[in-house]
């Protein structure tokens, strides 16, 4: 598998497992079957292992009878037959039977090589016998067999890109074989730069294509290769999806074939049970450009746009655009913009089609009040207000311009917008909605649903900051309650209860009111409500679990509802789900599933999207964990600059948390004015919790700021107030501290604790006393101290209970 050439001399990369089967096959006389890709190496593993030794060698592409006659003789005798998927389809009958009869043989060692898996005609005997399978995962390179054939064959490249040449060429043998005369050709006497590579790259992928192109495809009828060349403008394609594009009703019958002509394709079954089908990289990437040589643009455009067609009936709006575009059919694009800006609850899905709708010319837009709303609110989630304002003014004078149900739809448009336009804050969002409840309801316009959450697990920081209402929660709940969520329609079940349990969650209110609160607004959301304030309310109870210092059980509450998301359609909220677990991963110390998950995390340098809002607040905190305070603090002027454009008093709040934490860390004295500043602003809303969840990373500041109680001019209720306020500050604070004396701690380190340590910790968990620990443990009670003060040290805690608390957080005990 595998060899390079160097004047006479041959390198050859020996596939270990392979190479071991087919030993132990050969040892014990039982049929090898051998399959992969052209290119894997079958052919060359087999003459390697076999060497010096004698063996008859048969193509079964052009295999007659009489080639398989072997006579009985006491000496054992081995034959080859190569390229067995050539015997899959046809009249071959007794070709297969004289095969099956040599494999009973005891004087024959029969080793079957081919590009496809066990067929089914060879079943019985396969199971009968017992064959060794040599499957193509076992015939292509490793990372380091990678490694390894780059050293040998002088490849001046970096670690990155020999990580990426194995990627790009899934470690099959004839790929990086051809990477070798193909870095020979281009004389590379130096490290290659990231150009020189994408050259090189792109110069390989031409050499599979060729090869593909003229050694395979000329092999099969012209039918397989016109629908494999067909079904290519998708990477996955389902039996009803290929007879969709191909139009071809015999498509189930061709990918039967295509099985079994070479491990060209691969299958999966997807979450609802279809099994779905993908030709390998370079063979898709050969036909796409065969496809483009020998068909017709029309006829292409024809198969992209029947490949759009299904995937938008069939729900998936991104790949429909996408095949949509690659046919140029810009009023299929049109269509499905128009039909999603008239059922877009929710904001983010404008973000998710940017590309689509800011490619649109003005001219085009401005016949639609749909894609005049939709380019209204994308430009407002975009931070470019003027620019939505300007849709706005266009789509206002659309309405004035047109009558009856034209003027009826745009004034409903308006109203969306009205209440939803990010940037234009919360200040009239109680007025509008009462205005909409009475025009709702006389019928005079009809308004889409929205989602006050957007993928948020909050009701008063979703997709508007709600803080102000917070003030006057139980009398706007009593007031308006009924109106808000008639005219939210669906997303407005529950929305009261919860909305409530988040404003008293906030403002320290009793935990099980809270918790009552937050469950009936669950029951309600169940009943004909939506899945977006399910996560609200599991959001609030795994609020309140961390704040009781039960990370664990925060963490089961979250799963559910992860569980419930992928189950229901709910996969817009599933990237705030994980980034919540990682907050709860933060308290608990789990420094592997963060780190794994800030591997996947957006890059707010590559794009700086402010749906990801919640996401990057919690990138935050790890970069603080971490020590990477400049990273944090650069986040944290993105985030701040976007809370004061769109009025975001919350996540104002929590930058200015965050903002001290950071400059503190910075040596910046500017940490005191703006934790002051913070606590202030905090106390206008009655908000502790904001503040007191950062626990151990602001006890300190909170303590050492000089925020003043008694403030210049305050009389004395307000004084009160204030005391009051920053005493249940600081008793919160202080309780989140014992809980998680670990959380946000830069610098935390994993902590592996002996078994000894453990044991220990185990026991004093239990109440028992140094002294009976030694006795238990047959060691004296100075050793017990000495262990215990280890364990505090690496724990990052003062005591008992702090030990067994971050231990158990830690899931150490």
């Amino acid at each position: 598998m595998g060899e390079a050439a160097t004047g006479n001399k041959g390198y050859y990369i020996k596939p270990k497992k392979a190479w071991r089967l087919l030993r132990t096959a050969d040892d014990e006389n039982v049929t090898s079957y051998i399959y992969g890709v052209s290119g894997s190496g079958k052919t060359t593993l087999v003459s390697r292992y076999l060497g010096t030794r004698k063996y008859m060698l048969v193509d079964a592409g052009g295999i007659r009878p009489d080639d398989l006659v072997i006579e009985v003789s006491n000496a054992r005798k081995i034959i080859v037959i190569d390229n067995l998927h050539e015997l899959s389809w046809g009249d071959v009958d007794t070709v297969r039977e004289q095969i099956i009869e040599l494999i009973r043989r005891e004087d024959v060692w029969v080793i079957l090589v081919g590009r496809c898996p066990v067929p089914p005609w060879l079943s019985a005997v396969r199971f009968q016998e017992g064959f060794y399978v040599v499957d193509s995962k076992l015939l292509m390179f490793s990372l380091e067999d990678i490694k390894k054939y780059a050293e040998y064959a002088g490849f001046s490249m970096n670690e990155a890109q020999v990580q990426r040449l194995y990627y790009e060429t899934t470690g099959l043998p004839l790929a990086v074989e051809m990477c070798h005369i193909k870095y020979m050709e281009m004389a590379c006497t130096s490290k290659m730069t990231d150009d020189m590579y994408n050259d090189f790259s792109r110069r390989v992928e031409d050499e599979m294509c060729n090869y593909l192109e003229y050694h395979v495809y000329d092999n099969w009828d012209v039918e397989m290769q016109e629908f494999l060349m067909e079904i290519s403008v998708v990477d996955e394609f389902t039996t009803k999806q290929a007879e969709m594009i191909t139009g071809r009703s015999d498509s189930e019958l061709l990918i039967e074939r295509a099985k079994w002509l070479g491990n060209f394709m691969t299958s999966r079954v997807d979450k609802d049970g279809n099994t779905q089908y993908q030709l390998q990289f370079y063979m898709r990437v050969s036909m796409r450009r065969r496809l483009k040589r020998k068909y017709e643009k029309e006829r292409i455009r024809g198969l992209y746009e029947n490949a759009g067609l299904f995937y938008r009936l069939n729900g998936d709006i991104r790949k429909a655009l996408e095949m949509y575009e690659n046919a140029g059919v810009t009023e299929r694009i049109v269509s499905i913009l128009v039909d999603n800006a008239r059922h877009a609850a929710n904001s983010g899905y404008y973000y998710d089609l940017k590309k689509y709708y800011l490619e649109l010319p003005d001219h085009v837009i401005e016949k639609s009040p749909e894609l005049m709303c939709g380019m209204s609110m994308l430009q407002s989630l975009l931070l470019n207000p003027d620019e939505s304002e300007r849709w706005y003014d266009r789509l206002k004078l659309y309405a004035d311009e047109n009558q009856g149900s034209a003027r009826k739809n745009a004034k409903g448009l308006l109203l969306y917008l009205d209440i939803g336009l990010p940037h234009r804050g919360s200040v009239d969002v109680l007025k509008l909605l009462k205005s909409a409840y009475t025009m709702v309801f006389n019928k005079e316009v009809r308004i889409q649903e929205w989602s006050v959450t957007s993928n948020l697990p909050s009701m008063m920081n979703g997709g508007k900051d709600f803080c102000e209402w917070s003030k006057r929660d139980r009398e706007l709940a009593s007031k308006v309650g009924r109106i808000v969520e008639f005219v939210l329609g669906k997303y407005g079940k529950g929305l009261v209860n919860l909305a409530l349990a988040e404003s008293f969650l906030e403002k320290s209110g009793d935990n099980y009111e809270v918790a009552t609160l937050a469950a009936k607004g669950r029951m309600q959301a169940e009943a004909g409500g939506k899945i977006e304030q399910c996560f609200v309310a599991d959001g609030i109870l795994a609020w309140l679990h961390l704040q009781n210092g039960k990370p664990q059980e925060a963490l089961e509450v979250l799963n559910g509802i992860e569980e419930k998301a992928e189950k229901e359609e709910g996969q817009n909220l599933l990237p705030n789900i994980y980034a919540f677990e990682t907050r709860c991963s933060l308290y608990r110390g789990d420094r592997a599933y963060v780190t794994e998950w800030m591997e996947n995390a957006p890059d707010e340098n590559v794009e700086f999207r402010i749906y990801d809002r919640f996401i990057y607040l919690t990138k935050v905190r790890v970069y603080l964990q971490s020590g990477r305070n400049e990273q944090a603090y650069s986040l944290l002027t993105k985030l701040r600059y976007y809370a004061e454009m769109m009025s975001r008093t919350y996540i104002g709040i929590e930058c200015g948390v965050l903002m001290a934490v950071a400059l503190q860390r910075l040596k910046n004295d500017d940490w005191k004015m703006a934790m002051c500043h913070v606590i202030d602003t905090a106390m206008e809303y009655s908000f502790t919790r904001v503040i007191s969840r950062e626990g151990a990373a602001v006890n300190t500041l909170i303590n050492t700021c000089g925020w003043k109680v008694e403030k210049d001019g305050a009389d004395d209720k307000e004084i009160a107030t204030r005391r009051a306020y920053f005493r249940q500050l600081q008793k919160e604070t202080e309780s989140m501290t014992r809980y998680y004396p670990g959380y946000m701690k830069a610098g935390v380190d994993d902590v592996q604790l002996s078994e000894t340590a453990t044991a220990i910790l185990k026991l004093q968990a239990e109440g028992l006393s140094r002294q009976k620990i030694a006795d238990r443990l047959s060691m004296s009670e100075a050793n017990v101290k000495y262990h215990l003060n280890q364990v505090y040290r690496k724990l990052g805690v003062t005591d008992k209970a702090g030990a067994v608390r971050e231990a158990s957080n830690r899931g150490l005990i």
